[in-house]
């Protein structure tokens, strides 16, 4: 089924209605030397919102804040219709170590920042950014509850933190009467499945609606990169290319992939991004990809993977060529043997 940005679906178990893709503001401002200056970044806000999308992500600290201005500045005359998600818990003051982190006053200072920066009275979603492993929950989950009471923060959220510790902070918020967490952002893609061991399927099993990032994989599965950037780029030469090279993005399992994506690519006469979003779309688990679009042909095309329809060979090609190990116990307890011995039982029980 075909979809459009104003087929709205609700984030997790809350009430809350989004666009099936999200646009990313990261690229919003050139203060970290790349991205879309004010002109190109107010032409992806008005594409986007003006095909009926309303889910906008960023956060506190991209482009050193400039991300945050200007999508205050654009969101201002429809800001009771946008959905805006920011996060908190990276470094805003270098030198300040309570700057930073998941605790109440970074919390505070971050919210109060955000708030400044957009231009509102109140964030959408708020997201706990990166997990520090020192902040207590109880303390995480308290703060949380107390900015939502405030009437700050509409709704909270997690992002890049372990299945376990999310499980159990959820489980904690409903026991105590808190906030519970609406959303987990991950990233996943073609090339990073490893979301389905255990963060999709928990966020499936607690009510999270799942959001990605880098579901282009930071730009590999778009088909731009060659087998001879292996033997080209140098570690060091500060490009993407060198980025995803030293991070191991480029590698023959991901040329074997993008090459899957490309020939189904041509099959449809769709583009490789469009192709590849529209893998992550396929996935009942998945809420909202996040588009990180520098330039507004860049969104156009990537919009385009809202009308791609796959066949269900084409489907299987893509999962095949991207499979991962599960691991124990998720490979266990999918074998056939342990799936007959688990029917064997239920079929006793229906007795």
């Amino acid at each position: 089924m075909t979809l459009t940005l104003d087929t709205y679906r609700l984030l997790g178990r809350s009430g809350l209605r989004v666009s099936p893709l999200a646009l990313g503001a990261a690229t919003f401002g050139t203060d970290w030397g790349w991205g879309a200056d004010r002109d190109d970044a107010r032409k992806l806000f008005d594409l986007y919102v003006d095909r009926g999308g309303n889910f906008i992500d960023t956060a506190v600290t991209y482009t050193n804040g400039q991300s945050e201005r200007l999508l205050g500045e654009f969101a201002a005359s429809r800001r009771e219709s946008l959905v805006l998600s920011t996060k908190y818990t990276t470094l805003r003051r270098p030198g300040d170590p309570n700057s930073s982190g998941s605790h109440r006053k970074s919390l505070v200072g971050a919210v109060e920042t955000s708030l400044r920066q957009l231009n509102t009275d109140y964030i959408d979603l708020l997201y706990l950014h990166v997990w520090d492993f020192r902040t207590p929950v109880e303390e995480i989950l308290r703060s949380l509850d107390d900015i939502v009471r405030q009437g700050k923060v509409l709704y909270v959220a997690i992002s890049n933190t372990p299945a376990w510790q999310v499980s159990r902070m959820q489980a904690i918020a409903d026991l105590r009467g808190w906030s519970p967490l609406a959303a987990l952002q991950i990233e996943y893609n073609l090339l990073q499945r490893d979301g389905e061991r255990d963060l999709i399927p928990m966020a499936q099993e607690m009510g999270l609606g799942v959001t990605l990032w880098s579901p282009l994989a930071g730009g590999v599965l778009t088909g731009k990169y060659r087998r001879e950037d292996l033997h080209t780029v140098a570690i060091d030469d500060g490009t993407r290319k060198s980025f995803n090279l030293a991070l191991g993005g480029l590698g023959e399992r991901t040329f074997g992939i993008v090459d899957v994506v490309k020939e189904i690519a041509a099959d449809l006469g769709r583009t490789p991004a469009q192709v590849a979003l529209a893998w992550t779309l396929q996935n009942p688990g998945i809420t909202a990809p996040i588009l990180g679009a520098r330039t507004p042909a860049q969104l156009d095309d990537n919009l385009g993977a809202l009308d791609v329809e796959f066949t269900a060979d084409q489907l299987a090609r893509l999962d095949e060529v991207s499979a991962i190990d599960l691991g124990f116990p998720h490979a266990m307890l999918a074998s056939d043997h342990i799936r007959a011995q688990m029917l064997g039982d239920m079929t006793v029980e229906a007795r």
